[in-house]
């Protein structure tokens, strides 16, 4: 039990050690240089560095203390303190190592800084820590108001730094840092969520024992829902009749659907993306 704790904690500490290493050079190496920024708490950083003139390193913990202790009371101790190390150490690194100024095209600056800061921060969650607060004063406007979700309050949050940035730093620049955004938040879905997605597919048919004989012999692991039919494309109809839910992998989404329409054409079939997927069976046997 030990044994297997320590090299968990031993995992993550490497994760979150390379993903100070990777955003250091996504910043140093591509965003500085040519006066780009990012979003979030690095983002508001960056602004205010090239606005006053104040280091980078000094300002990153500066901005992202209330926003760690947010962290604290929302998520917990632990997680505060990985936290403010793994900021420390972004802070740290961008402050001693010199990385290179990789290119001067702005295009390629702006893509491939975005895509070493999100790995960077990408790796660091998966470490158990962040290198941006930000997601903290989200989690805790979204509990205060029911009409925002923790990605609306992210996603003006960051309109109102580039909006800033708009005046600050002129129009190009702001225009070529939201494509570095964008390409930093599509890393972090990438590594935090994987490539194989989750989705999960609810089937309703009139022969629901023959697909989901069909669906286990394919290996998926499927559940089923009691339930009757009820309005539809053909009418009201009082009849018994299961709903079978099932996870599988982005990848496997066409395998099921054509196990089902095999038996049923008129299936009626749901789909919904899942973040994440603990226990149970969500990979076929064709898979392995």
């Amino acid at each position: 039990m030990n044994t297997t704790r320590n090299e968990r904690k031993l995992r993550d500490i490497i994760l979150i050690v390379l993903g100070i290493l990777s955003a250091g050079f996504g910043l140093e190496g591509f965003l500085l240089s040519s006066h780009f920024i990012d979003g979030g708490a690095t983002g508001i950083s960056m602004l205010i560095s090239k606005s006053t003139g104040l280091s980078l390193a000094l300002l990153i913990p500066l901005i992202n203390l209330p926003f760690i202790f947010m962290a604290y009371r929302l998520i917990g101790r632990r997680f505060a303190i990985r936290s403010t190390l793994a900021i420390a150490g972004l802070a740290f690194c961008l402050a001693v190592v010199p990385f290179p100024d990789v290119t001067p095209d702005l295009l390629l600056t702006a893509i491939f800084g975005g895509f070493f800061i999100g790995a960077g921060i990408g790796l660091a969650m998966r470490g158990g820590a962040v290198l941006d607060g930000t997601e903290a004063l989200a989690l805790l406007i979204s509990r205060k108001s029911h009409l925002l979700k923790v990605s609306d309050v992210i996603l003006l949050l960051n309109l109102f730094i580039f909006s800033t940035a708009v005046f600050l730093l002129g129009v190009e620049p702001a225009l070529y840092s939201m494509i570095t955004y964008f390409a930093a938040s599509k890393t972090i879905d990438f590594l935090v969520h994987g490539m194989e997605q989750y989705t999960g597919i609810l089937i309703v048919s009139e022969h629901y024992q023959a697909i989901e004989s069909a669906v286990s012999q394919n290996g998926w692991g499927i559940t089923i829902l009691k339930s009757g039919m009820g309005f539809g494309k053909r009418g009201y109809q009082e009849k018994p009749g299961d709903v079978l839910y099932a996870v599988v992998t982005r990848l496997e989404i066409g395998r099921l659907i054509n196990v089902v329409q095999e038996i049923d054409q008129q299936a009626f079939l749901v789909q919904f993306n899942i973040n994440d997927v603990q226990g149970g069976k969500i990979r076929s046997r064709a898979v392995h």
